[in-house]
């Protein structure tokens, strides 16, 4: 068993590198965090706060819309994909549980997105602590930050796999990939927004709108770094924010967590329900 996924990880990592998956996500990453580490650390000197902790917290929104879309784009063809080439009856004729398939893309897909976002994130911060300054301060801000995109990547990951298995087609579940990432990193917040703005008494935004944000995983990734960083009003826009939600921040992680093995259980039933 433990064999077989890891077997099946080395091949899907292998075919990302192949593919040059791990490259191009790397430096898409590394692009959109030059560009934000350099516009977002200007206010540093008003904040107090090093440029590292501030290229951070703009990091973090940043992750919200590329992390998912990249982990959506590599997961969306993993069991359509091989329906569709024909290559999934190979695959089961094996003696290797469907499982043990979906465990083993998990992780070399898993793999593939962490390298490219310690990568991206790793450069971007080493650039900024040597031009920038700062020294060390906000190292463990982007520890976690990589962390936990790893964790938001695996999310989405497994939630590609649900969509993938539910479908024959590569085509149909790259439109369900790129519908499931609308939904959950922009019209989600959208209908939120106009739910706030509804509410003039205020009640949903206090009792009802705080759990909505950590029942997504992408917003419970925001909820999380934004609220464990403390650089004040002007580096965040969001300070004050653990002190605000009705529940502690760890509940956004712990969303997340649920999240990755939720789908990933999800993926696996739909898959072992799929006739190849």
């Amino acid at each position: 068993m433990i064999g077989a996924v890891l077997a099946i990880a080395g091949a899907e990592l292998r075919i990302g590198i192949r593919n040059r998956w791990v490259l191009l996500s790397a430096l898409i990453l590394l692009a959109f965090a030059l560009v934000l580490a350099f516009v977002g650390a200007a206010p540093t000197g008003a904040v107090k706060a090093s440029p590292l902790t501030i290229t951070v917290a703009s990091l973090a929104t940043l992750s919200v819309y590329l992390v998912p879309l990249i982990a959506l784009l590599l997961s969306f063809d993993a069991i359509a994909g091989e329906v569709d080439r024909g290559t999934l009856q190979l695959a089961l004729a094996s003696p290797v549980s469907r499982s043990a398939i979906i465990v083993g893309k998990f992780l070399g897909h898993l793999i593939v997105v962490s390298i490219a976002i310690a990568l991206g994130y790793g450069v971007a911060g080493a650039l900024v602590v040597t031009l920038a300054g700062g020294g060390s301060a906000g190292l463990v801000d982007l520890g976690r930050l990589i962390a936990t995109s790893i964790g938001l990547g695996a999310a989405f990951l497994a939630i590609g796999y649900v969509a993938s298995a539910s479908v024959r087609q590569t085509g149909t579940a790259a439109a369900l990939a790129v519908g499931i990432w609308l939904a959950a990193v922009v019209l989600y917040d959208l209908g939120l927004l106009g739910a706030l703005v509804a509410d003039s008494e205020g009640t949903f935004a206090k009792s009802v709108f705080p759990w909505l944000l950590a029942a997504n995983p992408a917003d419970a990734f925001r909820l999380y770094n934004m609220a464990a960083l403390d650089t004040g009003t002007a580096a965040t826009g969001l300070s004050g924010l653990g002190e605000a939600l009705p529940f502690p921040p760890i509940v956004g992680l712990a969303s997340l967590c649920g999240w990755i093995v939720l789908a990933l259980g999800a993926a696996a039933l739909v898959f072992r329900r799929l006739e190849p």
